[in-house]
This record gives C-alpha cells, structure tokens and sequence, in this order.
C-alpha cells in the first residue's frame, strides 16, 4: 500500500494551547504550520455566523443562555475566558488568509446558507479557492442543503459509529471526506472507504501513541487539540 501525506488540522485552532475558536488560538495553529484548521460555527439571533463550539453561553463566556438567542453585538460585548472574544466567520477567513485548508464546520442550525454565500463571496472577492474550504457536520440536513445550493463546495459527514452504514448518504452528497471519530477506524475500514472514493478525516487524535497508530492506516487528515504533535 502505497504512504500518503496526512494532513494535519488544528481543531478549533490549537485547542491544547488556547481558548478554542477564538482568533487567538487560529494564529498559535497557524505557528505550527498546520495544513488546515477545524472550526465552529452557530448562526446568531442578528443573521451572522460566529465561531463557537457550545450551543450554550456558560462554558466558555461570562454570559447565559443559547448563543442563538444573542444578536452579534450581544456576544461580542462577552468576555471569552475572560479577555477574548467571540470572532465571525468572516474574522477568521481575514486571519486564516488562504495560509491553510478550514473545515467549517455547522454546528448550529440553519447554518448552511450563509455558509455558502460566504464561500462563494471568498471565492470570488478574497482570492480564495474551493480547495482552501471542507464544510462538515453530523447534521445531514445542513450538509443536503450546502450540496443543493453548490455542488463545488467539498462536504464532509462527521460521524461516531456505523462508518460503513454512512457511505449511502455521503455518495447522495457527493461527499469529499468522511470525518469519523478515531476510535471507531481500522485498517480495513479506511481502506475500504477510501476505495469507495472517499477521504478519511479523523478526530480528536491527541496522544502520540493513538496519532502513531491512526497516521499507520494512512488516513487524510488528522485532527487534533496538538496539531504540533502530528
């Protein structure tokens, strides 16, 4: 079996380093030389997509409640762990700048559409290409949507279990990658999905034994909370 080049991917920037998903932690992944970078995204009360992971507030800021529930100006006026700040999509398409691939992925509903306008505005604006974006989620709805409005747009179906019970839905989607939970890859299966035309991006791989282990099934991409350990 031929060796491939696993790329290596940042989950919410470099999330073992700093606070996740804020610009923050994007330019500390991006010192690490990382190929891509996996994000976020919940589309607030206002219209706009910000970069979080948590559908609530509590966690991560000093503000209550669902993120949805808040108009932009609402959650930036919020303290991130005490001195960052909620970023917009946009904000860290600015940062990110085509130095690496994103993985957006849309965690929160009805996320899709603004998502593709905001790729399709980069695309034709911003100098970026379809190549610089992978849009993700377990969420099949928002992923059949991205693929209705356009089809360039490389999707990715996130999932924790049945791996081999996806493969209907991703070739209805044209899927690009199929992004399993590490735990659940073999060889054989990524072997075998891969030959069904798909890429294997894999999650959260963050001990370097586990990451030594899944780099051995020569899967795409690795994502991790220590993309400065792949």
């Amino acid at each position: 079996m031929k060796k491939i080049k696993t790329l290596k991917f940042g989950h919410r920037g470099a999330k073992a380093y700093v606070r996740e998903n804020t610009i923050d932690s994007i330019l500390k992944a991006l010192e690490f030389g990382v190929d891509g970078i996996e994000i976020d995204v919940h589309k607030c009360k206002s219209g706009e997509l910000v970069v979080f992971h948590d559908f609530i507030l509590e966690r991560l800021t000093n503000g209550i409640g669902e993120i949805s529930n808040f108009t932009l100006k609402e959650l930036k006026s919020l303290a991130v762990s005490d001195h960052y700040k909620i970023p917009t999509l946009t904000q860290i398409l600015d940062v990110i700048d085509r130095k690496c691939i994103i993985n957006i992925e849309l965690k929160g509903k009805n996320t899709a559409v603004q998502t593709v306008l905001i790729i399709e505005d980069y695309i034709k604006n911003q100098h970026y290409n379809y190549n610089h974006f992978i849009v993700s989620s377990f969420k099949r709805k928002e992923l059949s949507i991205v693929f209705k409005l356009n089809k360039y747009i490389q999707l990715g179906l996130l999932i924790e279990s049945n791996l081999y019970k996806t493969i209907t839905f991703a070739k209805k989607i044209n899927a690009f990658a199929i992004h399993p939970e590490y735990k659940i890859l073999t060889k054989e299966n990524v072997l075998y999905i891969q030959a069904q035309g798909f890429k294997i991006y894999t999650w959260t791989v963050n001990t370097i034994e586990d990451i030594k282990r899944i780099k051995s099934y020569n899967v795409n991409a690795i994502i991790s909370d220590f993309p400065d350990r792949l």
